[in-house]
């Protein structure tokens, strides 16, 4: 298989000087010898006028002679090159996608919706030209199908209450993700000669379908994570009242009394609204 030839061709500016000598010299010769052999040189010139090339930066130009590939330019200026050459052009600045968005399943098979930004460049403009159809086409297509491969890698999110504690997730691991997408996005596009310098998750929903179920999943498992917490923080309250009361010795609780204390200071710490506090002026029995 070929690979991408780099060459130089002639020098524009000095064949533009030949081009202007030929042409205008022979006319001028012909006008005043009324030689007819004067009208080779212009012709010849006429001929050389269709060879130049000019390159801009980050570009380049892909020849064919006759079917068959001869080089690529790709340093910008002014050049000359065979008339006969086919010039094709392929632009080496990096170019940006932003894909549209797909509706797949992710690991645990629900469906979400995802897209893609993917920023890339032509590496080799042989590979591009030649080895696919066409390779801004090839990228669009190649993106999708690996975007596609990822979303059924990971799961949306973790769900401990059914046991799926996925270390990588599409929502939270980016990073992670994002080198997984890059990879193999750069495997797929290499055949083209193409250059991946990075790609990223650009969208990441659940699908209209099931967005509210999941929204409102999220928010019970947020409720119970909070409410755990706030438990957890109430006991810790408690012991520690109990054994500041016991070591100062204020008052003497007997176990039935200890556990009307505790239910009362669980209720407080763990009530979603403020309590409403209640003055005895009788005995503690009352």
């Amino acid at each position: 298989m070929k690979k991408e030839k780099i060459i130089t061709p002639a020098n524009g500016y000095l064949m533009l000087f030949i081009f202007f000598i030929m042409f205008f010299g022979s006319i001028t010769a012909l006008i005043i010898t009324k030689q007819k052999l004067y009208i080779i040189p212009i012709l010849i010139a006429i001929f050389i006028a269709f060879g130049f090339l000019m390159v801009q930066p980050n570009n380049s130009r892909v020849l064919l002679l006759f079917g068959k590939y001869v080089g690529t330019i790709n340093k910008n200026g002014f050049y000359w090159v065979i008339p006969f050459y086919t010039k094709k052009k392929i632009s080496l600045r990096a170019s940006n996608f932003d894909s549209e968005r797909l509706k797949v399943n992710d690991k645990l098979g629900n469906p979400i919706m995802i897209s893609t930004i993917l920023v890339w460049r032509v590496k080799d403009t042989y590979k591009a030209a030649f080895d696919v159809d066409n390779y801004e086409n090839f990228v669009r297509v190649q993106t999708d199908a690996a975007v596609r491969k990822l979303a059924s890698m990971y799961p949306y999110d973790n769900f401990a209450d059914e046991g799926h504690t996925e270390d990588i997730t599409l929502r939270s691991s980016v990073n992670e993700v994002s080198e997984t997408l890059e990879k193999e996005i750069d495997e797929r596009l290499s055949i083209a000669g193409i250059e991946v310098l990075e790609a990223r998750i650009g969208y990441l929903a659940y699908a209209q379908e099931i967005a509210n179920a999941m929204l409102k999943r999220q928010q019970a498992t947020a409720i119970v994570a909070a409410r755990h917490k706030i438990v957890e923080g109430a006991v810790s309250m408690v012991e520690m009242a109990l054994e500041e009361l016991g070591k100062k010795q204020i008052v003497d609780l007997d176990e039935e009394r200890k556990a009307a204390m505790v239910s009362n200071l669980m209720v407080i710490l763990c009530g979603d609204k403020d309590a409403s506090p209640v003055l005895n002026t009788g005995t503690l029995n009352q």
